[in-house]
């Protein structure tokens, strides 16, 4: 059984990534803030929790001991406050925490530290990022996360230590935030309002987040280095992605295009090319929605 310590385990995407490594068996130890463990739900019982206030900030020597016995790191922790992540100071306290991290899971002997990174590491716009695609940060927290994969792609491959960087691209699905495009449309619809909408014209990878964190989740098991992108490869328009979730409901009707602005720094396309090894499982499908199908289609659900 491989022991396996995940940081940012209450957040967005940390929970699915506990949630797939519990269904394939492993331990699993989980970082998480003093009271937060809640965030976990059921999955709480079924973990190691290692409490901190702030593990950005803790020592070499904490990380060292609490990572004393681990096989790997999946280090799905950041600073991630809505409308202030992008440019904010607390970026440089998350590579200053992120390389104590590293160091300590060298010191402790830990085999495999996989790192989360983001697709706006890539220079965009680009319908066809693979991993190989030219690299060109425009925001304090893109460049942080870039500079986290290249300290650690050096400083670790002179180590006894396995790394792995996997790329997110655009993630939707439970625990998201009520503020992000797809929480908005649904609840907007559901209450029979009219979501205020762009002109949907720009082109994304989506990919339900229980699906990127059972790829994330993967890595442990296929101990794939380097850098990964997790995403569907799948090209798709936001206008795509909404009438697909206003087909569940019936209400095309309340979807008004054009009304916001699409913002300058906006890029046209952010597509992926998937380079990640899946083991051999047998994934379910039969709860996927009509949206979920609409990216697998390439089209809106309906059309």
């Amino acid at each position: 059984m491989t022991h396996v310590l995940v940081t940012g385990a209450t957040g967005f995407v940390g929970r699915q990534v506990v949630k797939a490594l519990l269904a394939d068996g492993h331990r699993v130890s989980a970082t998480c803030r003093p009271g937060a463990q809640q965030k976990l739900g059921p999955l709480g019982e079924k973990v190691s929790l290692v409490p901190c206030p702030d593990l950005f900030r803790a020592s070499e020597a904490w990380w060292a001991e609490q990572l004393a016995g681990v096989d790997a790191v999946i280090h799905a922790a950041w600073s991630v406050e809505p409308g202030k992540y992008l440019d904010s100071p607390e970026n440089l306290a998350c590579v200053e925490g992120s390389l104590r991290l590293a160091r300590a899971a060298v010191a402790a002997g830990v085999g495999h530290v996989i790192g989360v990174g983001t697709c706006f590491e890539y220079r965009l716009p680009s319908d066809h990022l693979t991993v190989d695609a030219p690299l060109f940060p425009q925001t304090l927290y893109a460049a942080s996360k870039l500079s986290v994969y290249h300290l650690l792609e050096h400083y670790l491959s002179k180590q006894d230590t396995r790394f792995s960087w996997c790329r997110l691209f655009y993630l939707f699905g439970e625990g998201e935030h009520p503020a992000r495009l797809v929480p908005y449309v649904r609840g907007r619809l559901a209450a029979g309002e009219t979501a205020k909408l762009s002109a949907g014209t720009q082109i994304r990878d989506f990919l339900d987040v229980a699906k990127a964190g059972a790829m994330i989740a993967d890595v442990v098991k296929t101990g794939q280095p380097g850098a990964i992108n997790i995403c569907s490869g799948r090209p798709t328009t936001i206008r795509a992605l909404v009438e697909g979730i206003a087909d569940e409901y019936g209400r095309r009707d309340l979807l008004e295009f054009g009304t916001a602005a699409i913002h300058p720094s906006d890029p046209a396309a952010v597509v992926g090319v998937c380079n990640a090894i899946a083991p051999e499982r047998v994934r379910e499908t039969s709860d996927e929605s009509p949206a979920e199908a609409a990216h697998q289609s390439g089209r809106p659900h309906g059309a």
